[in-house]
């Protein structure tokens, strides 16, 4: 059997010798939309949770939180319509501020910019990246219910009218991505990504949970205090293509898109895999480790005790977080059992995360090899084993019995599996 698997800006190519098969765990195929960019101007023309751009005439000045260079938002498509239509409130283009929603991530240099932009949104508009560490540019609002501790971008909150834009898909302790998140995490201080994310070790906090998702309903009361007037947000087919676009309040937006994404990336599965081989799904998705770590979670769904993976994520930038290339690399732990000590010891810190997050999901399998452009070196310090496909294939076959049941996964970060209840009881 062959397959090909997104990498990077390409593919590699799996083949399965006989008698190995192996099914395929992908989303649903779904149609993009005919006209993606009238799409837009739709969901603008009928916004959802009775909020109206119309009805926000009079702000003197805005401010849009949208996605960084790690997703693959469609800003092309999205923001020219709802820019014009800013424009048209009577705001000038001078008075209307994108700011690229960072999180814990590295700032974005000037010169990156035209990664996330098209050149005539940056040629008419003010453009910052946010900073979480800036705390000159930060600002306090209040407590969650939960604990945690709202500092968020000064020019996001200082401006009369507050919106986000970005992608609704299934995140691996979010939930889903999109709506009050843009903001919520990626204007947010260092402490309150830090608070919220700390959430995740309740097992609520999983991929396509919502409603009683902790670290969601926390994001959602944290963009309640921020006060975000408006959201416009796209679900994608798998191809990365605009199926659908909703806007309005961020709530509703949420809970109209969820139904889409959750139809599309949620993947019902017999039984699990003694072997999974799971791509992030090619740039910007396997740009570091730090996103593409959100794959081996999926595919960890997936795979039983004891179980294999190989993931495949080129990772051209690395480990793709400072805080967590430290905290792995300056005398770090040099085992599974090491990283959940020191975390019961320092406590929680985004960026660290992921290690935590990769020896969860590490300490239950019997194998994980990484497919990767990383030096091998730096693979075996995140506790991982390097290895070519081919490489890790065959080693992970060796280590197969008979009849072993294998899954091929080749948009990771987006994909689900979902044990069907059948197959549970």
């Amino acid at each position: 059997m062959k397959f090909s698997l997104p990498y990077g800006q390409g593919h590699l190519q799996l083949e399965l010798p006989p008698p190995w098969q192996a099914d395929w765990i992908a989303p649903a195929p779904v149609a993009a939309a005919h006209d993606p960019a009238g799409a837009v101007i739709a969901a603008l023309a009928a916004p959802v949770g009775g909020v109206r751009l119309e009805d926000l005439r009079g702000a003197r000045s805005a401010a849009i939180a949208i996605n960084d260079k790690t997703r693959p938002v469609p800003h092309d498509l999205l923001l020219p319509p709802l820019l014009a239509r800013l424009e048209a409130l009577g705001l000038p283009p001078a008075a209307i501020t994108l700011l690229i929603a960072t999180g814990a991530h590295a700032p974005l240099a000037a010169e990156e910019f035209k990664r996330v932009l098209p050149a005539a949104i940056m040629a008419r508009y003010p453009v910052r990246s946010h900073d979480c560490d800036d705390e000159a540019n930060l600002c306090y609002l209040g407590q969650t219910q939960r604990g945690t501790p709202v500092w968020m971008n000064r020019h996001f909150v200082e401006a009369e009218l507050r919106l986000v834009v970005g992608n609704v898909e299934p995140h691996q302790f979010q939930g889903f991505s999109g709506g009050a998140k843009s903001a919520a995490i990626g204007l947010g201080g260092r402490v309150t990504i830090n608070t919220n994310h700390a959430l995740l070790r309740d097992p609520r906090a999983r991929p396509c949970g919502y409603a009683d998702n902790p670290m969601r309903q926390d994001v959602e009361e944290i963009g309640e205090l921020v006060g975000i007037h408006f959201a416009l947000n796209a679900v994608l087919t798998p191809e990365k293509a605009l199926a659908h676009a909703v806007a309005g309040a961020p709530r509703a937006v949420m809970e109209s898109a969820m139904p889409l994404a959750r139809a599309i990336f949620e993947v019902a599965i017999v039984a699990p895999y003694d072997l999974v081989i799971v791509a992030a799904g090619g740039h910007p998705k396997d740009l570091n480790l730090y996103q593409a770590q959100k794959a081996l979670a999926h595919a960890s769904l997936a795979v039983k005790e004891q179980g294999l993976i190989i993931l495949v994520a080129a990772c051209p930038e690395g480990l793709g977080s400072r805080e967590y290339e430290r905290w792995m690399l300056d005398q770090g732990p040099r085992s599974i059992p090491e990283v959940f000590a020191r975390f019961e010891q320092e406590g929680f810190r985004v960026g660290p995360h992921k290690a935590l997050l990769l020896a969860r999901d590490v300490r239950r399998l019997r194998g994980v090899w990484l497919v990767s452009e990383m030096p091998p070196s730096l693979v075996q310090q995140v506790l991982l084993t390097p290895a070519s496909l081919d490489e890790a294939l065959r080693s992970a076959l060796e280590l197969l019995p008979s009849g072993a049941r294998i899954g091929v996964m080749p948009v990771g970060n987006a994909t689900v599996p979902r044990l069907e209840e059948s197959a549970m009881g």
